[in-house]
């Protein structure tokens, strides 16, 4: 793996580099933006026009390494597996998993059927848990794929200049600190590195992607400050940008890990290895070791209780002796035990949530919101805020022209259009109060020079409109499509080619036959056009003040020319720093017609003037005396909708920060625009630059700060360190972005945003969710998307905890009382995983809350479980379980319950007393069973009449299994609404939850019906009497609830009151 150039560009060595490393020569980097070229090239010990040798290349790559980004080995696939089972619950289901295994062995010693059914349970739970780990596996293994895609970026060769020899198409990873490089347009840039000398007048690079900045950079061979950032290194290039224009030779200084870009994938890797589970996750892991703690305590008790069955010793002299110990009913109340906690753990929890999640997945993809962690979707629903990129998510990151200022009838007036639009669409939008008869002279001047003097393009590339070439430039185009023809001009339509027609109607009237290109000097570009008729003009467009310093004239609306003085500067002048103001970048438009020599110049070589051409140095002198005719404001608009997304927001309790590579004036006046900022307040303290906030003493107070805040000018370690103070601070974070520069911190949000359209593959390989509209709102309606499957899920795993508490308290009643065990693990089981999951998935489809997004976040540390909440359930599970108990008593003790008969069976019926005394059966006297019938089966106890208390058991077993499984399919109806009635939220609104019912129900008549699933889960068929009996018992836990709901709304204010002080106190 490459180092980098760790041991070049330390103060006490030679060459240069950078980065980490040890090193004996010394531990300072050598700043190479800093110092001039010759002291560049004697640091790193190089001639620019002989390179390297070959023996210092190789000398500097045993030292450096090859220049590529590390691989850093992932987990092992043993690890993946092991950490899956770092789970509470799952920790829990393995030890009873493993304990039922082992049971049911001891038990299939004996042989025949009821031995196989044992093994059901024990192998049921371990498929629960394989197919966990192997979905847990799955996701995990493919957590990493953002570094990969950090490598396509890397620019593959390079045109180097060794031994005095130019090597063109040098695999870029063999390049070393010290060699000089050409780049040209179109080029990558292949290292970081120092810009020695320009060919071309002029180079500019694209590095929006690593630094944020919505144009092209200039390029210059000038030294810059030592402590400037990144985007003000303007003598330096960055591995992964791209060329734009220029020609120029460059020192390579930093290679591998220690690019710009390595740095990027380091602080990825660290972000992927601080990775924490999502607020639910917290919550559950919460509950399972609350769930361990109750379930020992409940299994203790169960052994205390029944301690006297399996133990007994006599009193000699005051103390106890003569213990015995019965083995086999050890080993009965201890299947007990393991039955009570597979009653407590709900199995099918980690399904439900699973389904529910790729549910919501389904609902937000239709939303353009790609999920691609199914966490995050429970994570956007308690998110608090969203740091978001500017350039490319809050704006298009296609620059438009907002404003247009033309000349007038007379010298003191101007005429000021305002022009809609936010992409490179003609179509999209319109210049407001535009004379629609037709274009003056001066107007078509200035669409002129926009068209000609430009060398950018728009296509139509499917459904969206591409700029080639620069943005500026193409956003001029687009102005002048947006401007019209003059009166009388007619083109044909030509489909889809004729996206500038405008523009190619100017070009073929003026011909360009030279050009002046720009330089960072003049700050202006020029061409020379000849026109139909043969005469040459001087076209010209760049920085204002630098054209009306070269400007004599001045051309009014009706083409007429007049002087150009000090009052009309003014005016332009005053113009021009009414749009600066409002963050627009402003270019003025000129021409000369005059032009001596260039009068008769057709572009030929041979022509006279040419030779003027040859050296950028005249081009300012050529380009005085101009006629100045008007000027534009451009800027990289705000998208439509983010508006009212952010007052959205602002409605939710959600705070937006806008985090942005770009600079401070143009990112406040979009911060202002959108609203994240209200115009008149003063800002002052709200926006800082990203160097100025890692300046502050106390940071993270500046992070509290009420409303909306801006980081401009910001790095990637910028980015990222924010999103930490933010997670340290208990805020969970959303973090929007596109480019390179945006990864690391979206690895380290709570929920990475990336733009699926203009977003990079890194930022999108980074992220959690990614916008297939580039929309901004989108994230919007995917929070409250989060809010409401939050609350359905809070819906559904109250529902399975109530129910999971009725089975407890059910097995532990029947321990505590003492009568047979009324439902085996295998049944409980069941209950757990199949009938139960339907409708906990159906709660899902919940519809949301009116008023979901007027509330806000909750916190990440709110419980799951409000203690109001879990005496609600409590008492709910008393009842299930008293229910569950209670119809199993029933059966044995009477021959009718509220009217309906029970004896039609012709089961022998007891006293509660012989129930609860069943184990002491064979010492009773003249204790004699009628046969009885259930289904086809006829059981008979003639043979030992005491084992009508366990294998006659099987229709009192069967009710209960029923009452269970019916009365859990009320208590969904329950979950619908939190505190509300059923009479205000009916199981209609939620159709799915009755089809649920309906699917449940249906398997439970297929295992009471078809007799070899009745037969595995030891129960029998019912009769319609004991069906009128199961709904009987199980219909008033939806009057319980009710009751309680009632209880609930009256006194929601006093409980909302109390939590209120008791979150201050915390606070305080």
């Amino acid at each position: 793996m490459g180092k980098g150039g760790e041991d070049y560009g330390r103060t006490s060595g030679v060459g240069g580099g950078g980065g980490g490393g040890s090193s004996s020569m010394g531990s300072t980097e050598f700043p190479a933006w800093a110092k001039d070229v010759d002291e560049c090239l004697k640091r790193f010990e190089v001639e620019k026009d002989y390179g390297l040798t070959s023996e210092a290349v190789e000398e500097r790559r045993k030292r450096c390494g090859w220049n590529e980004l590390e691989k850093h080995e992932g987990p092992s696939i043993w690890s993946l597996v092991l950490d899956q089972f770092n789970d509470t619950l799952v920790r829990i289901l393995l030890v009873a998993a493993v304990v039922s295994f082992v049971l049911a062995w001891y038990d299939g010693d004996e042989g025949g059927e009821m031995g196989i059914t044992a093994f059901v349970e024990p192998l049921v739970i371990f498929l629960i848990l394989i197919l966990n780990a192997v979905v847990g596996v799955w996701q995990e293994s493919n957590a990493e794929k953002a570094l990969e895609a950090l490598k396509e970026i890397q620019s593959e060769h390079a045109t180097v200049i060794r031994d005095g020899n130019r090597v063109p198409n040098l695999p870029a990873k063999e390049l070393v600190p010290g060699d000089i490089v050409e780049l040209r347009v179109g080029d990558k840039v292949p290292a970081d590195m120092r810009v020695l000398s320009l060919v071309s007048s002029t180079a500019r690079l694209e590095q929006g992607t690593l630094t944020g900045e919505s144009e092209a950079v200039n390029k210059t061979n000038k030294p810059v400050p030592a402590d400037a950032d990144i985007q003000g290194k303007r003598c330096m290039v960055f591995a992964g940008t791209t060329v734009v224009n220029g020609n120029f030779f460059c020192l390579v200084t930093h290679i591998g890990m220690n690019t710009e870009i390595g740095k990027v994938h380091s602080q990825i890797h660290e972000a992927s290895q601080s990775e924490e589970d999502t607020p639910l996750k917290k919550k559950l892991n919460e509950f399972g070791e609350i769930l361990t703690a109750i379930i020992g305590v409940i299994c203790a008790l169960v052994w205390l209780i029944n301690l006297k069955y399996f133990l007994t010793w006599e009193y000699v002299d005051g103390w106890p002796k003569n213990f015995k110990f019965s083995f086999e009913k050890c080993t009965y109340y201890f299947e007990i035990a393991v039955a009570l906690a597979v009653a407590a753990i709900p199995e099918g929890l980690p399904a439900v949530i699973t389904t529910c999640l790729a549910l919501g997945t389904r609902k937000m993809a239709q939303k353009n919101a790609l999920v691609r962690k199914l966490p995050s979707v429970e994570t956007l629903g308690c998110t608090t805020v969203i740091c978001s990129d500017k350039t490319g998510t809050l704006t298009t990151n296609q620059m438009a022209v907002a404003s247009l200022v033309a000349m007038g009838n007379s010298p003191g007036r101007l005429r000021k259009y305002r022009v809609d639009g936010t992409t490179y669409s003609p179509l999209d939008g319109k210049i407001r109060d535009w004379p629609a008869s037709s274009l003056d002279a001066n107007l078509q001047m200035i669409a002129k020079i926009a068209a000609v003097c430009n060398d950018a393009g728009v296509v139509l590339t499917g459904s969206h409109h591409v700029a080639n070439g620069m943005p500026t430039e193409a956003a001029l185009k687009v102005l002048v499509e947006k401007m019209g023809l003059p009166q009388g001009i007619h083109i044909p339509s030509q489909g889809s080619s004729d996206v500038l027609k405008c523009c190619q109607y100017w070009s073929d009237i003026e011909k360009r036959i030279a050009t002046l290109e720009f330089d960072r000097d003049r700050k202006s570009m020029g061409v020379i056009a000849k026109s139909r008729s043969g005469r040459n003009t001087l076209l010209v467009k760049g920085a204002v003040e630098n054209l009306l310093e070269r400007s004599s004239y001045i051309q009014l609306r009706d083409g007429s020319v007049v002087n150009l003085d000090q009052n009309l500067r003014n005016l332009v002048l005053d113009s021009l720093n009414e749009m600066s103001t409002t963050a627009l970048r402003c270019l003025g438009f000129a021409f000369k017609e005059e032009l001596g020599e260039f009068s008769t110049y057709n572009g030929d070589e041979d022509h006279p003037a040419h030779r003027l051409l040859l050296e950028p140095s005249n081009y300012s002198l050529i380009e005085s005396h101009l006629t100045f005719v008007g000027l534009v404001g451009l800027r990289d608009p705000p998208r439509k909708e983010v508006h009212e997304a952010i007052k959205d927001c602002q409605a939710a309790g959600i705070r937006i920060m806008v985090i942005t590579g770009d600079n401070k004036n143009t990112a406040e006046a979009i911060c202002r625009e959108i609203g994240v900022f209200d115009r008149h307040v003063d800002i002052r303290l709200k926006s800082l630059t990203g160097k100025e906030f890692m300046e502050l003493k106390d940071q993270k107070e500046h992070l509290r700060q009420n409303g909306g805040l801006l980081f401009s000018r910001a790095e990637p370690r910028h980015k990222q360190e924010i999103v930490r103070l933010l997670k340290e601070e208990g805020e969970v974070v959303a973090m929007t972005g596109d480019g390179v520069n945006d990864a690391p911190a979206l690895k380290l949000a709570d929920i990475g945003i990336a733009m699926g359209i203009a977003g990079t593959e890194v930022a999108k390989e980074a992220s959690d969710m990614v916008l297939a509209d580039d929309n901004f709102s989108t994230i919007i309606a995917a929070v409250g998307e989060g809010r409401s499957i939050y609350n359905n899920m809070k819906a559904f795993i109250r529902y399975m905890i109530s129910s999971n508490i009725g089975e407890v308290v059910s097995i532990f009643l029947t321990s505590a009382l003492g009568i047979p065990e009324g439902l085996i693990p295998v049944q409980l089981l069941w209950v757990n995983l199949v009938t139960d999951g339907p409708p906990a998935t159906a709660l899902g489809f919940n519809p949301p809350d009116k008023d979901i997004m007027k509330k806000p976040p909750r916190k990440s540390d709110d419980s799951l479980i409000t203690p109001w909440i879990l005496f609600r359930y409590l008492v709910i599970g008393l009842y299930v379980g008293a229910a569950t108990v209670g119809v199993f008593v029933i059966w044995f003790t009477h021959g009718s319950f509220l009217g309906i008969d029970l004896s039609g069976d012709g089961h022998t019926l007891v006293t509660y007393s012989q129930l609860s005394h069943w184990n002491q059966c064979p010492t009773w006297e003249g204790f004699k069973v009628a046969p009885f019938t259930a289904g086809s089966q006829q059981f008979s106890f003639n043979d030992n009449p005491c084992d009508y208390f366990q294998a006659g058991k099987v229709k009192a077993t069967t009710l209960s299994l029923t009452v269970l499984v019916a009365i859990e399919m009320f208590n969904s109806l329950n979950a619908l609404s939190e505190d509300g009635s059923l009479l205000v939220m009916p199981p209609w609104v939620n159709p799915w939850l009755i089809i649920a019912m309906a699917v449940s129900f249906g398997l439970h008549f297929l295992i009471l019906y078809v007799p070899f699933l009745a037969q595995v889960f030891g129960i029998v068929p019912l009769s319609l009497n004991e069906w009128l009996l199961v709904v009987a018992v199980a219909f008033p836990v939806i009057l319980v609830d009710e009751f309680l709901k009632f209880i609930g709304r009256c006194t929601s204010g006093l409980r909302t009151s109390q939590a209120r002080k008791a979150s201050k106190s915390k606070a305080e």
